[in-house]
């Protein structure tokens, strides 16, 4: 739509000026004007202001200038006709997108917050596309909005700090906040604030000093990530055992040949609620995917389950397989 209207405004602005130079030229050789005298006379004419003629014009000269102020009068209003319509457009445009936004969050039930489209805010949205999870960023810059804006990626335009935005930002029904601010400060103000609007939800913050970490797990957040900490123990580590390290790396979330790893909730796996072994499930054998992990419902995780190991409601299954592989673990479960 920018676009479009774009395109109409250089047109507009091509005749003004192709108006301007037949004015000129026309003054200058019809007339026998000097430069000056030409410009001023085709300035004068095409903003029909109704001063003096410089000099005395002939029929000829009338003629022309006649035409002159016709071709003007008509290109000038075109070009405000769509300059205006441009302006007005944008705006309604901005005002459409934002109600449409607030409505589909309205609609949002346990969905991500992601507070700042950073290096860091971006890599997480483009992971949860990836799992197909609903969220919504928060972000008050407009020219970040206006390029990213799109279907699937939705923004609350304004600063994560304000309860009013985490507010439209569907924060009472979120089941996960994101902070990833550039400053240490705003974050532990936004765990702070969102702490206190939803006790019940997790939030996860970056941070980017050793000594913020202790005061954003005070605040209330679950998981306080260090970028800085993490890549440097990840460089450490490639040195030390390369080829584990890149082994953990292709067990990657999605790719057409990558290894994939799926948490399995017990309420997904079993509509019926029935606790059941691992053994009794069948996993292996139905859709080809290993269980490498098992989360108790009280968070303890155990590595490498046995067989005989009664699936509690409220546990969760880490599963290992091939991306067609947990295709049909999906499929086969119903999940």
């Amino acid at each position: 739509m920018y676009k479009w209207f774009r395109s109409k405004i250089y047109i507009a602005l091509i005749l003004l000026i192709l108006v301007f130079l037949v004015g000129v030229i026309g003054f200058r050789f019809f007339s026998d004007y000097s430069w000056v005298e030409a410009i001023y006379m085709t300035i004068i004419t095409v903003s029909t202001v109704g001063f003096g003629e410089v000099k005395p014009l002939d029929d000829g000269d009338r003629i022309f200038t006649v035409f002159l102020i016709i071709a003007s009068v008509i290109i000038v209003a075109y070009s405000i006709s769509i300059i205006t319509d441009y302006i007005f457009s944008k705006n309604n445009f901005q005002e459409l997108q934002r109600r449409k936004t607030l409505k589909m969050i309205n609609k949002f039930q346990r969905h991500i917050i992601i507070c700042g489209y950073g290096r860091n805010g971006k890599q997480a949205a483009n992971k949860l596309l990836e799992y197909h999870k609903p969220f919504v960023i928060i972000e008050k810059n407009r020219e970040i909005i206006e390029k990213y804006q799109s279907d699937k990626i939705l923004f609350i335009e304004g600063n994560a700090n304000e309860d009013e935005v985490l507010k439209k930002a569907g924060i009472e029904k979120a089941s996960c906040l994101i902070c990833a601010l550039p400053e240490d400060a705003d974050n532990l103000f936004v765990v702070l604030s969102a702490r206190q609007m939803n006790d019940s939800m997790k939030i996860i913050s970056r941070a980017s000093r050793d000594t913020s970490y202790n005061k954003l797990k005070f605040a209330g957040a679950d998981n306080v990530i260090m970028p800085d900490r993490i890549g440097g123990d990840h460089m450490a580590s490639l040195v030390v055992v390369p080829d584990l390290i890149e082994f953990m790396d292709n067990l990657s979330i999605v790719g057409e040949q990558s290894v994939n790893i799926e948490e399995v909730p017990f309420e997904k796996l079993f509509k019926d609620q029935k606790e059941r072994s691992i053994r009794e499930i069948e996993m292996r054998s139905r859709t080809g995917c290993t269980i490498i992990g098992y989360k108790y419902p009280n968070g303890k995780y155990l590595i490498n389950p046995d067989p005989d190991l009664i699936l509690k409601q409220g546990s969760n299954l880490i599963v290992l397989g091939r991306p067609e592989q947990i295709e049909l673990l999906n499929k086969e479960f119903d999940i």
